[in-house]
């Protein structure tokens, strides 16, 4: 069975996959997601494709990831550093926003670090994933240069499937928009419960309060009562979890740490060996963000010859800890920026706090002497 096409026939397995596509959870991991293994695995049953593999535009990393593969092991693409200018017969593909297909030996178009993954000449199909003309990502596949030329139908099957993974992207980035105009409105919600309730309830104290004259035991005793009140209304309020809240980032301190470490060669980023294992799951978009942070203001701040990333899990309590040397006296504002209020504030949400501030940093622990140093230290309860 299949739908007539100007083009030719869609099975009813590609419709089946849009209708799979908008089934899927708001979050996804960056490495083997299983929609997108599936819609490989779809693309080279149904194109007649060896194998496959989907790159896709990240928003919560700002950085282009394997999504999903099929024949080929993904893991190889974990820690890799891919763009549009990677392979140009991608590049091609997303900005005409057509199905390409390119013959021969296509070593030359790619980074030495995967021209091993070619060892020889192939045909290579690159299907773009695009949606109202913004470019999520591509799907990278290759044949047999005995097999036959895409026909008309076929690159429509593969853009129609560019243009599902497209649809279940910008779908996440909807739902996370969404999830975020809800925690505005909660609190307004909580600033409006705030000022009709306790506000309201502790002015008609202080006027009770302000006259003149002593007050009756049966006044003081209600007076009392109303502030007790209050308190316990504006305990309630603030107990919500209505702060702002880390975003998961589909990726892992571990991994976070690597990629800042190679993308900042200059400052020398140096973790502990076990810095990544003692990051619990629940806490890993928090310190992601925390460390990012931290990376961030030692940029902006200093000229380090090192940063020094250590985390530690012990006695219920998660702590991390980003140090760095290089720091210009009085060259650290006074004040915190926005970047470590929000922080800051991520942090009271999981019950912790952050500090941040000058230190002194030993020369035993391979700092030079006498340098200036900074510390942004998270610390969080975690009971497992």
């Amino acid at each position: 069975m299949s739908i007539p096409t100007e083009t030719g026939a869609v099975p009813v397995e590609a419709v089946e996959l849009f209708a799979e596509v908008l089934s899927q959870s708001e979050h996804e991991p960056a490495i083997g997601d299983g929609f997108y293994d599936r819609l490989c695995e779809a693309v080279c049953r149904l194109a007649r494709l060896r194998r496959a593999i989907i790159f896709r535009y990240d928003p919560a990393s700002r950085q282009v990831r394997a999504a999903g593969s099929h024949g080929i092991d993904i893991e190889r693409f974990a820690g890799a550093h891919v763009s549009v200018d990677t392979l140009a017969t991608a590049a091609r593909a997303v900005s005409e926003d057509q199905v390409i297909e390119a013959r021969g030996d296509i070593r030359d178009e790619l980074p030495a670090d995967y021209a091993y993954l070619v060892p020889e000449p192939m045909r290579v199909v690159c299907g773009p994933m695009v949606a109202a003309g913004r470019a999520v990502g591509v799907i990278v596949a290759d044949r047999s240069l005995d097999a036959p030329p895409l026909d008309a139908s076929e690159r429509h099957l593969l853009w129609t499937l560019g243009k599902a993974a497209a649809l279940a992207s910008v779908a996440r980035n909807v739902a996370t928009q969404a999830e975020t105009a809800r925690q505005l409105s909660q609190r307004i919600d909580l600033a409006r419960e705030v000022h009709e309730g306790v506000i309201q309830r502790l002015f008609g104290i202080s006027m009770v309060l302000d006259g003149a004259g002593d007050l009756p035991e049966e006044v003081r005793s209600r007076a009392a009562s109303e502030i007790q009140a209050a308190l316990s209304e504006l305990r309630e309020a603030i107990e919500r979890p209505l702060g702002r809240i880390s975003r998961e980032t589909g990726t892992t301190f571990a991994a976070e740490l690597e990629r800042q470490a190679r993308e900042s060669p200059d400052l020398h980023i140096a973790a502990a060996s076990d810095a990544a294992a003692d990051v619990p799951a629940a806490l890993e978009p928090l310190a992601q963000s925390v460390l990012a942070e931290g990376i961030r203001n030692v940029r902006k701040h200093a000229q380090p010859t090192r940063v020094a990333v250590r985390t530690m899990l012990a006695d219920g309590t998660f702590v991390l800890d980003v140090r760095n040397d290089g720091v210009a006296p009085g060259g650290r504002p006074q004040r915190p920026g926005m970047g470590l209020r929000l922080a800051s504030f991520e942090a009271l949400q999981s019950g912790g706090f952050l500090e941040f501030g000058p230190i002194e940093l030993d020369p035993a622990d391979l700092w030079p002497a006498g340098a200036n140093g900074w510390q942004l230290r998270l610390v969080v309860p975690h009971d497992g």
